[in-house]
């Protein structure tokens, strides 16, 4: 026997997204009851409190993409909430250098994209990089990126929490939900409550494309999850100060491994891009379900088929990364006097849950956000994820507050 629990609008997931939405709505209609169920004992446990901490720019996302629509307003709202809550946040800005002089017109057309989103970037020659990044190598030219930061992705979701509870938001920890059909409605259920009339918002994460569909909803995608590590370093005599990318590959959507600086000015490197079976499989030893290892053919064949990308070219040049020597080795080229293996320490990996198109085998670039009845259904809300998040919930609410 179900018990039925009334709220006017249902979030699935803590994650920055779900904070985000559910803070949105509360501001606009603070009469409405609005419930966030969490699988997790805590709220960003994942993605959201396992990712890099950067807030990004905007400069990389094609410029009619919905990441680039809430990209850079993402990041100024950011700043301004980690000042307003006294939160921890390093403006320290973002250098992006080239491996060769081959791969100049893939710079320049970057910079040219992020003008076209309106971004803040100066395109400069390799002489004026020691000015700004001493520790940093290019060729030929970089690009400066002065509005990227750094911020505590952990200290952002519990700020959040605190102003959805104190905006009359509850949570529901530790129940696992699904989701059913009955009639034209969708109903949430999580162990023996049921939540009719409720407007469904799922922002499950790694989960959102499962719980979807469940009521036939993004069938087109599977989740293909990658991993990613990182090692963190002291500073030391020549540590850099700014964050130090490569170019990004031209069609995987994934930025490369990198320079962090964190926020007590330590370094870190990383992540990989290592396709891996488990959604939350942050180790390869790991147990995985007979469902993912399902999933993780379909998803790979998929892949295959598309002829884009080359999935055993991903996991060959990936995998020797797990072993700090070669990640550091592919660091060298952009930061040539970065410090040696031996005092490397591993930082908890993070899962980007990357969804890829069935239909034509590609990895999908940009948010999904579907509609059906009662439900609004957030799919491969992957980086800039964190960036993006204030302003893309407070788009997502205004779309559907009407409804609950």
């Amino acid at each position: 026997m179900f018990s039925s629990v009334h709220a006017d609008f249902l979030i699935i997931g803590s994650g920055v997204i779900g904070l985000s939405i559910g803070i949105s709505i509360l501001k606009s209609n603070p009469d409405k009851k609005v419930l966030i169920v969490e699988k997790e004992s805590a709220s960003g446990l994942h993605a959201s409190g396992r990712n890099s901490g950067v807030l990004h720019a905007g400069f990389y996302y094609s410029p009619d993409s919905i990441k680039a629509q809430f990209c850079a307003d993402g990041n100024r709202e950011l700043k301004a909430f980690c000042k307003a809550n006294d939160l921890p946040l390093k403006e320290i800005g973002k250098v992006v250098v080239t491996s060769n002089q081959g791969e100049l017109e893939r710079l320049n057309n970057l910079y040219e994209r992020g003008i076209r989103n309106k971004i803040e970037l100066e395109l400069l020659n390799e002489s004026e990089l020691r000015k700004i990044e001493p520790a940093a190598r290019t060729h030929g030219q970089f690009i400066w990126s002065p509005t990227t930061a750094v911020g505590d992705p952990k200290a952002v979701i519990t700020q959040l929490c605190e102003i959805f509870k104190k905006m009359g938001g509850k949570f529901f920890y530790g129940k696992e939900i699904s989701l059913i059909t009955s009639g034209t409605e969708i109903i949430p259920i999580a162990d023996k409550s049921m939540f009719p009339n409720s407007f469904v918002i799922n922002t499950a994460g790694a989960y959102a494309d499962q719980l979807a569909k469940s009521v036939g909803v993004g069938s087109e995608f599977i989740c293909l999850p990658f991993i990613g590590i990182y090692r963190s370093n002291k500073s030391y005599a020549q540590s850099p100060k700014k964050l130090i990318y490569p170019l990004p590959h031209p069609i995987n959507p994934f930025l490369g491994a990198h320079v962090t600086v964190k926020l007590n000015g330590d370094i870190k490197i990383g992540p990989t891009a290592f396709p891996v079976i488990g959604r939350e499989q942050y180790s390869l030893k790991s147990a995985v379900s007979l469902f993912e290892l399902r999933n993780f053919a379909y998803a790979s064949t998929a892949l295959i088929k598309g002829k884009e990308y080359n999935l055993f070219e991903i996991v060959r040049s990936e995998f020797p990364k797990f072993r700090t020597k070669m990640l550091i080795n592919g660091i060298r080229g952009m930061v040539p006097n970065i410090a040696n293996g031996q005092d490397w320490q591993k930082l908890p990996p993070g899962i980007r849950a990357q969804l890829v198109n069935r239909e034509n085998g590609k990895l999908v670039q940009d948010f999904i956000i579907r509609h059906k009845a009662n439900s609004v259904h957030i799919l491969n809300a992957v980086s800039p994820g964190w960036t993006c998040a204030l302003p893309f919930g407070r788009w997502i609410a205004e779309s559907i507050v009407g409804h609950g």
